[in-house]
């Protein structure tokens, strides 16, 4: 399985398809039709893209949240956002150690101390409010690794 398409709730179409364009995403379709309009977009480097539009969803606007972007180089791919113009926080490591926590809570500013994978993040949100965080995952275990490690050993801190 895989998957394509996430979709963001939000409150103005032409606003947020401005936004996400402007931060270099790739502009897959834009198409309307019955009280219907469709826009997809897709992160640079993801096979997973974003869909929002009018008449595809009764979600609020905003409400996604905790929208990952996995990045090699945290500091690299906040530069380049904010670059873009968006507002874009510090990077932070949770204070726990494990995974960030919603919302501020335990976060701690700068990189993780043994900028480990998957335990440094940067947030930004559309227009809307709608949160995403960017994760720096530099390796990845290989499946060989994680078919024998215990499912709760995956998420311990070292």
């Amino acid at each position: 399985m895989g998957l394509e398409v996430v979709v963001v709730p939000v409150t103005d179409v032409d606003r947020a398809k401005a936004f996400y364009t402007r931060l270099g995403w790739r502009l897959d379709g834009d198409t309307s039709g019955d009280e219907l309009r469709f826009v997809q977009i897709t992160p640079p480097g993801s096979r997973c893209s974003i869909a929002f539009g009018s008449g595809i969803t009764t979600a609020v606007p905003g409400t996604a949240q905790g929208l990952h972007l996995v990045v090699v180089d945290i500091e690299a791919a906040r530069a380049d956002l904010q670059e873009r113009g968006a507002e874009v926080s510090e990077v932070f490591h949770d204070g726990g150690g494990v995974f960030h926590h919603g919302g501020h809570r335990e976060r701690v500013p700068g990189l993780d101390p043994g900028r480990r994978s998957y335990a440094s993040f940067a947030s930004f949100a559309d227009p809307d409010g709608n949160g995403w965080l960017l994760q720096e995952v530099a390796s990845r275990p290989t499946a060989a690794a994680l078919q024998h490690e215990a499912p709760q050993e995956r998420w311990r801190t070292p």
